[in-house]
């Protein structure tokens, strides 16, 4: 930590916790494609108050400034058909995005068989013991929680920061935060990776942290999108899944195609402010069906009005 005019700066890192960070506030939602620099250098760092020994504290992120902490997919026990190939593509556009600024450090997934104790229909609340047993597969993400506690936990004892801030919610992490309190002078920073009200931080955390922000504002995660292109000889696009309607999307792509040639052109015409749509570009307007019924209807009297059939 440097002080300089009364003003501490600390050297700062972040440790996220992907796993956790899907759960509690991407699932569901139009912002997978997410710039996770973006969003903790331009919204979170900048809404905490730190202050240390009396000092106030600026926080500058380090060259590398994050550190991702997932697994992939396993295709045997994904849940859409893209699954494998939409996360790879999410992977290569942080680092082209990013380069060296964003470490991606990968535990693995295990896919096994288990005995399992079913709840009993007729009577819920009898003991798991006495319960019949199933055989159910188990999916258990491995060694991303004790990757983030020693990487967290090496780069504190190493004197690599001055601060960890730390993505997660999870209590297996709490230990680890604990050494580092108890033999470093590094701040803990603590986000909770959860929309504003739906989950407390947990009390095993908290109480190890300096600071805690408690949630991640959907305002900061839509304007913290990564682009949706990196062009080049295998260019990184965003996958069509994760918009926040991809049947709207699909529904425009076709109707368009006809006029524009290709997909590809499609996107950059949706991309473009568009007079007759208040100077909205339409990729801004497909988010819901009220808003795409515009686009769709200024499509449709396009084609009408130029004798080309749909």
């Amino acid at each position: 930590m440097v002080e300089v005019s009364g003003v501490a700066h600390l050297r700062t890192r972040i440790y996220i916790d992907g796993y956790n960070l899907y759960y509690g506030c991407l699932k569901g939602s139009p912002y997978k494609w997410l710039d996770l620099l973006a969003l903790f250098e331009k919204h979170i760092l900048p809404s905490v108050l730190v202050e240390r020994n009396g000092l106030r504290c600026q926080m500058t992120l380090l060259p590398l400034a994050i550190k991702f902490f997932t697994a992939k997919i396993l295709e045997k026990a994904a849940k859409a058909p893209d699954s494998v190939s939409s996360q790879a593509r999410y992977h290569t556009a942080l680092r082209k995005q990013h380069d060296s600024r964003i470490e991606i450090i990968e535990g693995y997934y295990s896919l096994t068989e288990s005995r399992v104790k079913i709840i009993d229909a007729a009577s819920p609340k009898r003991w798991p013991k006495d319960c019949h047993d199933a055989l159910a597969w188990k999916l258990e993400e491995k060694q991303s929680d004790v990757n983030l506690a020693l990487q967290a936990y090496h780069d504190a004892i190493t004197r690599e920061v001055d601060q960890v801030v730390i993505v997660t919610n999870d209590t297996d992490i709490a230990p680890a935060l604990k050494l580092i309190r108890l033999h470093t002078a590094v701040t803990i920073g603590l986000v909770i990776p959860a929309k504003p009200s739906i989950r407390v931080p947990n009390t095993e955390l908290a109480e190890q942290a300096h600071w805690v922000r408690s949630h991640i504002l959907p305002s900061e995660l839509a304007n913290s999108q990564l682009p949706r292109v990196f062009p080049g000889k295998s260019p990184t696009i965003k996958p069509e899944s994760w918009y926040a309607r991809p049947d709207l999307l699909e529904k425009i792509l076709q109707l368009a195609m006809p006029v524009v040639g290709s997909r590809g052109g499609v996107f950059k015409w949706m991309e473009a402010p568009n007079p007759y749509l208040e100077n909205h570009a339409p990729i801004d307007l497909i988010d819901t069906e009220e808003e795409a019924a515009k686009v769709i209807a200024y499509i449709e009297n396009y084609l009408a009005g130029n004798g080309i059939s749909k």
